[in-house]
């Protein structure tokens, strides 16, 4: 998602650096959108005043920001950091920690709009961090956003993309059960879409997913092995504030179920799919 993220960026005149894992990627990204490619993080962040960063989990966020060859080592004293990595609370506040000591400032964005929000520029970004630090960099996640706001202290963004996945994970179990139970009846599903989502059903997930469901295909979004590593620190934050998730857990069974198919690179509204497989036994 990064990719697009910093196309925007490029194209709304910035000059950017880009650095990924893998550098045939960001020479890619160069042979698209001009701009430069490094080959460290290190290297990526000189002399830039704001970094932004898309990265997979905990461990490959801190392999990103620290050691001798990370982005806080090359930051200038003011620069901002901003963290679009959906990570736990806990790394966001330790990184958040390391960064003020290292003279520069750590603002934790996780974004919610997947493959499609990125490339179009219409992510809903969800912020943590001190008032100032997101006050320089909103106007540059805003190339690239339909919404951005700060929530609160550091954290909180990644706390608010832990409610976001909570709801879309139940969403979408509804929703397979309720194209399951269309098809048992005999019902169009289509058809019942069409009601039904004009009324108090309706949501995003009915209306962009609903046909692709029916049509057996799961290639158009967030990948299941992802969404179980956002509901695993969901619940592991549950376990340390004292809510109460016994939906979010089944349905990461369910998940878990879909991982067993072969689907774990299978989009998350794959749910239907294993409905489908449960009702073929």
């Amino acid at each position: 998602m990064g990719y697009p993220m910093a196309g925007h960026l490029q194209a709304a005149g910035h000059e950017v650096c880009v650095y990924n894992r893998t550098f045939a990627k960001a020479e890619a990204w160069v042979a698209e959108h001009d701009g430069k490619a490094a080959k460290t993080p290190r290297e990526a962040v000189a002399n830039a005043d704001f970094v932004m960063c898309c990265v997979g989990n905990d461990d490959d966020l801190r392999s990103v920001c620290l050691g001798d060859s990370g982005a806080f080592a090359g930051m200038r004293n003011g620069a901002i950091f901003a963290d679009h990595t959906t990570v736990s609370a806990n790394v966001t506040r330790e990184l958040y920690q390391a960064a003020q000591s290292a003279g520069i400032h750590f603002v934790d964005a996780p974004i919610s709009g997947g493959q499609a929000g990125a490339e179009n520029g219409v992510l809903s970004i969800m912020c943590g961090g001190d008032q100032p630090a997101y006050d320089a960099v909103e106007p540059f996640m805003e190339v690239y956003s339909k919404i951005c706001r700060r929530i609160g202290d550091s954290g909180a963004g990644q706390l608010t993309k832990m409610c976001n996945q909570i709801a879309i994970a139940s969403l979408v179990q509804g929703l397979s059960e309720s194209l399951h139970f269309a098809e048992k009846a005999g019902l169009d599903g289509r058809a019942v879409v069409e009601v039904i989502s004009q009324g108090a059903a309706g949501s995003w997930q009915m209306n962009n997913r609903h046909e692709t469901m029916l049509d057996d295909h799961f290639d158009y979004g967030f990948a299941v092995d992802w969404m179980r590593k956002d509901l695993g620190i969901c619940m592991d934050e549950a376990d340390q504030n004292g809510a109460s998730l016994p939906v979010t857990a089944l349905v990461d069974q369910f998940y878990k179920d879909v991982q067993k198919m072969g689907g774990g690179r299978w989009d998350t509204s794959s749910l239907f799919k294993r409905m489908r497989k449960l009702d073929a036994l």
